[in-house]
């Protein structure tokens, strides 16, 4: 579309989690340090938490691309599952066949089974739990039970739970008391700070091919970092627009009303115009309550 106007040899700014796009800002490499750690160590139960966009997904494919020929792991997008059917979808990931018709305590044991043969060859099994806020609470209190698989040195699976902030709710509740417990190590992921901003789009830009000067004006990144609040899906999907409506008037560079107009047409922005109708709405029904209740006035 735009990408050989601007000298791109692809899209910059896709919101499909893209590994070969990652830009490692502070909160992101100390998320993946903290895990890598954690994992290394033997930890049990692992939790990252982000607001939606903040790249919790992304984050979790850096993490499972980085682990070495030592680990094993498996990766479950969609946990709203119901235990049965987790045990399942892990035996799945690991190249693990379960009986169908086996109960739960049978499947408990074939699981353990497994994972002791690759503890047996120096095996770590890591498992990776994306939207783990939407889990049901029986699947997440069958999740420790299969934590308790154990060696008399080690825990047979390590788990880690990538959700957004509404995970912790529903760990609060005391029936999964013993899970939350068990949670040695978390992180919750930040928003771009707006210098971030600015090496992250200069970044993209980068991996997408582009050798030109710099093509977000400074002007236009605080702008962008406003209205996005620094998440990064936003950031993403207002930078896309603004190129659109930069190249849409043959210009070569992004200007701060590229910005506003992209971020006014984006519902999910706080921008300063959308902003501004709200108020000037909540201000107008004042004004007609006022003169409705005036009229009461005797």
């Amino acid at each position: 579309m735009y990408e050989s106007h601007f000298g791109l040899r692809e899209p910059p700014f896709g919101i499909t989690p893209d590994t070969s796009f990652a830009y490692a800002c502070n909160s992101h490499q100390e998320a993946l340090n903290t895990l890598l750690v954690a994992a290394r160590n033997g930890e049990g139960f692992m939790k990252v938490t982000g607001e939606v966009g903040t790249g919790k997904t992304l984050l979790c494919r850096r993490f499972l691309a980085t682990l070495d020929a030592r680990f094993v792991s498996a990766y479950i997008p969609n946990p709203y599952l119901e235990p049965r059917t987790l045990m399942f979808a892990l035996a799945e990931e690991l190249g693990i066949v379960l009986p169908r018709e086996a109960d739960q305590h049978h499947l408990l044991k074939e699981l353990s089974r497994s994972l002791l043969n690759f503890a047996r060859q120096g095996k770590t099994v890591v498992v990776c739990l994306d939207e783990a806020q939407a889990m049901p609470q029986e699947t997440l209190e069958a999740l420790r039970l299969l934590t308790n698989l154990e060696t008399e040195k080690r825990k047979l699976l390590q788990v880690v739970l990538f959700g957004q902030p509404e995970l912790d709710q529903r760990l609060a509740h005391s029936s999964i008391r013993q899970l939350r417990q068990r949670i040695t190590f978390q992180y919750r992921l930040s928003m771009l700070k707006e210098k971030e901003v600015e090496h992250y789009l200069s970044h993209r830009l980068r991996v997408a091919g582009y050798r030109g000067n710099q093509l977000f004006t400074p002007a236009a990144v605080r702008r962008l970092h406003r209205a996005s609040g620094g998440v990064p899906r936003l950031i993403n999907i207002m930078a896309h627009k603004s190129l659109l409506l930069a190249f849409g008037e043959g210009m070569q560079q992004v200007l701060p009303r590229h910005v506003r107009s992209a971020a006014a047409d984006t519902p999910a922005t706080g921008s300063p115009r959308r902003k501004l109708l709200v108020l000037a709405l909540l201000l107008l029904a004042a004004v007609v309550t006022a003169a409705f209740f005036m009229d009461w006035l005797p």
